[in-house]
């Protein structure tokens, strides 16, 4: 074992124990080489060890598959990145008809489609991605297509009808053909009959008594029928993800042209003052830490978060895979920091917050939501603390557990025009975002992780 594995290695079996997560896998490739680090198990009651091939669900990270397949059916001359979306999917039908006539394909791969994030009280009698894109009339538009950046789990889902009804095929059995198959990532499913089959790591939520109690259903809420595979269904280990990572910093392997792998990484729409980057490229989150530009993506499930990082000019690539919610996103965090220090010599700084302020806190206090989750701001005791969860209704109307919602947790606003601000605790720590205002400058809604929430 070389030095540097000892160092990460020592790192990851110390981040876990201090965030308790109970079962991680960690990959870098560095230099042409593979080095892999795991700790813990698979599940608390019936635990079993987490090797490399252990599979993770890995929600969001799934994009970065649906939008390589598609831009594999752009490089064949079958979808055009500027077409609108109803050259492929004529029965397209969203709660505004200018919307669902002029969203281009383009819109749904960067996040510029105007939809909100996701359908989540979808009828899922008929489990099809038609019968989910087909309920898509209920579903708000917050901005005109191509206005804004704001993450969509639904532009997603769409974007994988374009592809099932370009092909011909049923959405996974496309993917399987376009990318999985092609470069033998042979534990990369969508199906649980195929998960089950091999070791898998079950997600934890932390109970109120702070113990780890399973999490359930296994893949996110709201994630386990088809009609949200396209935006976060698939299933993988660090193994699989980290050939994924090669093939991604590559030439393509004659499977997809260079080119087109270059412009997904390449900037299309700029993001204010967000934790996923400074630009989403296509499908990718591009940022710059420390000057060094990095290519990525994370997702969040039921008690299990994915991350998958990429350094193009370095040939670096870290995966970091963790079953445990919520602190499984700051293990992840904490991973992804050390590989580049350890690796690339790259320290992250973290912006310094402002002085609480009363009469900027008493601005922005109040209720903002999304179709899903309300995120609530409070102005108590001289701390501005942010709330999020999913919205009670639909919490108690569901047959099936959900993930536990965000606790107040302190934020501070950050120096310039006063409306961005940063997460200084809790499981959301170090997500940045900003408030967004009106033209007479009354402030109109909240940007989290991407997202826009809306001024209830």
């Amino acid at each position: 074992m070389s030095e540097k594995q000892a160092l990460l290695a020592a790192f990851v079996e110390a981040a876990a124990e201090e965030f308790a997560v109970p079962g991680v896998a960690v990959a870098v490739l560095a230099g042409g080489e593979e080095v892999h680090v795991t700790h813990g198990v698979t599940h608390v009651d019936h635990p079993l060890p987490i090797d490399e091939h252990t599979l993770f669900p890995l929600a969001s990270v799934s994009k970065s598959f649906t939008a390589t397949a598609l831009m594999r059916l752009v490089d064949e001359g079958k979808v055009d990145l500027d077409a609108p979306v109803r050259r492929y999917v004529p029965e397209l039908r969203l709660a505004d008809e200018e919307t669902a006539a002029r969203i281009t394909v383009l819109n749904l791969l960067n996040h510029t489609s105007g939809l909100d994030w996701n359908l989540v009280d979808a009828d899922e009698t008929d489990s099809s991605l038609a019968a989910w894109v087909a309920q898509l009339d209920r579903l708000a538009v917050i901005a005109p297509p191509g206005a804004r950046a704001s993450y969509s789990q639904a532009g997603y889902n769409l974007a994988g009808l374009v592809v099932e009804n370009v092909t011909g095929l049923p959405f996974e059995k496309a993917v399987a053909q376009l990318v999985l198959e092609p470069l033998g990532l042979a534990d990369t499913v969508y199906d649980l009959d195929e998960v089950v089959v091999r070791r898998f790591a079950a997600g934890h939520n932390r109970a109120e008594d702070g113990t780890m109690a399973l999490a359930r259903p296994w893949k996110a809420w709201r994630a386990g029928t088809r009609g949200n595979n396209p935006g976060g269904g698939i299933v993988s280990s660090a193994s699989d993800l980290l050939r994924w990572a090669r093939f991604q910093l590559g030439d393509g392997e004659g499977l997809l042209s260079a080119q087109a792998l270059d412009r997904m990484k390449q900037p299309t729409v700029e993001l204010r003052a967000s934790t996923l980057g400074d630009a989403f490229g296509i499908c990718w989150f591009l940022r710059d830490v420390e000057g060094v530009r990095t290519v990525g993506h994370g997702g969040s499930g039921n008690g299990q978060f994915a991350e998958l990082l990429l350094v193009p000019e370095r040939d670096f690539a870290v995966v970091s895979l963790a079953n445990a919610g919520p602190d499984g996103y700051q293990f992840n965090q904490a991973v992804l920091k050390r590989a580049l220090e350890l690796y690339l010599g790259v320290v992250e700084r973290e912006p310094e917050p402002l002085p609480y302020e009363e009469e900027r806190a008493r601005e922005v206090a109040g209720r903002y939501e999304i179709d899903a989750m309300n995120l609530d701001i409070a102005d108590e005791d001289g701390r501005l603390t942010l709330a999020v969860g999913i919205k009670p209704e639909i919490r108690a109307a569901s047959d099936v557990e959900m993930p536990p919602d965000y606790p107040a947790a302190q934020i501070g606003f950050l120096p310039g025009d006063g409306d961005e601000y940063l997460v200084t605790e809790g499981g959301l720590k170090g997500q940045r975002g900003y408030f967004s205002r009106a033209a007479d400058g009354t402030v109109t809604g909240i940007d989290l992780a991407g997202r826009l929430f809306g001024r209830a």
